[in-house]
């Protein structure tokens, strides 16, 4: 069955609207814009065949993540990047794409092992039958995934993201879209360094103290997991 036209319209205007978004915010992170003035809204829209409505909706939307402002008399302007907000998926993304960093990987993972250790120590004390299911499931994939037969990184990501959602804590579950995002840059990186897929027996361990409800445990657990991440970017910024 055909969409409504109403409904088509408007769902090509928010794919046109979001393609948008995302050329021009990787074009402002990747410094395309740098030592330039933003171009016009009718440059833009000219350039990249849409309407000037889509255009505007797209830069406000850049507005909002931080990376641009507009000033009377001045125009549109890029913000400079201590503002742009790294909390936003979109951005996070656009920076991990721009140029691989160590120290954005050291500076996201000083962030996990102040989030997810109190994550897993509150998923230990809350967590009902179906989140713990879905922890389980996570490490079942990373099992899988140890034999050929899942994906690495998104079973490794999964696990993880299933203790942020089990924590019970709405805050550590607004945290899930940049821990998905960036862990992507950082497992990468991690197994490449180590030459092998993550380790399975510290995931273990942090599921096992999770299921019996032991919240020091499992934080100690998820602890000990992220130290072993800092200590390879340590010796990889040491060797650069």
């Amino acid at each position: 069955m055909r969409k409504p036209a109403a409904e088509a319209s408007s769902r090509d205007g928010r794919n046109l609207t979001y393609g948008m978004l995302d050329r021009i915010g990787r074009a402002i992170v990747t410094g395309v814009y740098d030592d330039k003035p933003f171009p016009t809204e009718a440059y833009l829209a000219t350039e990249s065949g849409v309407s000037r409505s889509v255009v505007r909706e797209a830069v406000k939307m850049l507005g909002a993540k931080g990376l641009l402002t507009a000033r009377p008399r001045k125009g549109t302007m890029i913000r400079a990047a201590r503002y742009w907000n790294l909390f936003d998926p979109d951005v996070l993304r656009w920076v991990l794409e721009r140029k691989f960093s160590l120290e954005l990987l050291r500076h996201f993972t000083e962030l996990r092992i102040a989030i997810e250790p109190a994550g897993a120590s509150l998923a230990a004390r809350t967590h009902d039958e179906d989140e713990l299911a879905l922890i389980s499931t996570g490490y079942a994939r990373m099992v899988a995934a140890e034999a050929g037969a899942d994906d690495p990184l998104n079973a490794d990501i999964a696990f993880h993201v299933a203790i942020l959602e089990a924590s019970g804590n709405p805050f550590y579950r607004q945290f899930r879209d940049l821990v998905e995002t960036a862990l992507r840059t950082s497992i990468r990186f991690t197994n490449r360094f180590k030459g092998r897929t993550a380790d399975l027996e510290q995931h273990r361990e942090v599921l096992e103290a999770i299921k019996r409800r032991d919240a020091a445990g499992a934080g100690t657990a998820m602890a000990a997991l992220i130290v072993d991440v800092q200590a390879l970017i340590a010796a990889a910024e040491q060797g650069s």
